[in-house]
């Protein structure tokens, strides 16, 4: 059948909530129908971070919030069922990222590690559920991520205009898309570092709040030079893609090493942190594009950051910035979007992930199924 409804569920590393979306796919189209998202509650957001760090008793800890987070994906897929007036068997499958622990794609047995019990999601919604996409991938001697390149490949590229996707999350990644015929750059994609990640528990530190609200706070603070450049130096900001990376990196405990014995006022770290992402996004889109020009479409809850686009902006001006929205897709759901489309890639029998972009040996289908 090609003109199917797949749901695609995203949880991210900024650990705000669940985005559930309701897609429409053919071979050549994807639509947004509906979505809904429902914010973690504060105690399993607690126990999500506490486990995304080395602590006591994790395995039994791991296995209750699994369990507990399949329920609450569960409960927001049947929200989105209900608001789109549907029956469970209307929808094809589910596609679930899960929520990230632990990611180690340097060790020398590398791995990814999403929970949220997918045995459970299948019970609960009575639909097919896809998920742990991302070690397939490693198998085949890649990072497991980023996983979405290929879908923005699919949906996003143009024949006329070389186009760069630019997803801020807790981590920032880049997709290169060039127009067709161009002999000089290559598709790529890869986490350029931090995006929202570090400002977000800086704020959470020192002002109790989630996240920077259109980076006002760092609005008022001023840049520390050298505060910047020991954060640049870090080895990661000089590894040539393919690479990713997350928050066992980049966190307070790598900030505090940035800061030393030094005090400086909370609202310019936190100016010197949207610096930081900003920097490093644009050199990996100047590294990916060789500074051509080109067009550049940002999805993620950093293009709410309105002070680190507008950085973004001053930094890159012979590039133009754009929502995905101007291509169909709401930012806030392009991620649970992909992974509707990663879904019906799997049970289609088709690869997912783009090995330029992880560094695999060979395309792989990835996820794998549980039944209704």
């Amino acid at each position: 059948m090609d003109d199917e409804l797949f749901i695609g569920v995203m949880s991210g590393t900024s650990m705000d909530g669940i985005d559930a979306v309701l897609c429409r796919i053919t071979d050549t189209n994807l639509t947004t129908l509906q979505s809904h998202s429902l914010p973690f509650p504060e105690p399993l957001k607690s126990e999500l971070r506490s486990l995304s760090l080395p602590g006591d008793n994790e395995i039994d800890r791991m296995g209750s919030a699994s369990v507990a987070l399949g329920e609450l994906i569960s409960g927001t897929i049947n929200t989105l069922i209900d608001k789109s007036k549907l029956k469970p068997e209307n929808v094809k499958a589910i596609g679930c990222h899960g929520q990230t622990i632990r990611h180690r794609p340097k060790r020398s047995k590398p791995f990814s590690l999403q929970i949220g019990d997918p045995s459970t999601i299948a019970h609960q919604t009575r639909i097919t559920t896809i998920t742990d996409f991302r070690m397939a991938d490693m198998a085949a001697n890649g990072q497991g991520a980023p996983l979405v390149p290929a879908f923005h490949e699919a949906v996003f590229s143009s024949p006329e205009t070389t186009r760069v996707t630019l997803n801020i999350g807790g981590i920032a990644n880049i997709c290169l898309l060039p127009k067709r015929e161009d002999n000089e750059l290559a598709f790529c994609g890869y986490d350029t570092g931090p995006g929202n990640i570090l400002m977000d528990q800086w704020i959470l530190k020192h002002l109790g709040k989630p996240y920077d609200d259109k980076g006002e706070w760092a609005k008022h603070g001023t840049i520390i030079k050298e505060l910047l450049r020991l954060c640049l130096e870090d080895t990661y900001f000089r590894e040539s893609a393919p690479k990713s990376t997350g928050k066992e990196l980049f966190n307070l405990d790598w900030l505090r090493t940035q800061l030393g014995n030094n005090e400086y006022l909370p609202e310019d770290v936190q100016r010197t942190l949207l610096e930081l992402s900003a920097i490093s996004i644009r050199d990996g889109i100047f590294e990916s594009t060789r500074r051509q020009a080109c067009e550049v479409y940002v999805c993620g809850g950093g293009i709410e950051n309105l002070q680190l686009i507008r950085r973004l902006k001053e930094l890159m001006p012979q590039n133009s910035f754009h929502s995905t929205a101007e291509l169909g897709i709401d930012p806030q759901l392009v991620e649970a979007s992909a992974f509707a489309w990663l879904a019906k890639q799997t049970l289609n029998g088709l690869p997912g992930n783009s090995p330029s972009a992880t560094g695999a040996t060979s395309k792989k289908i990835l996820g794998g199924i549980y039944p209704a």
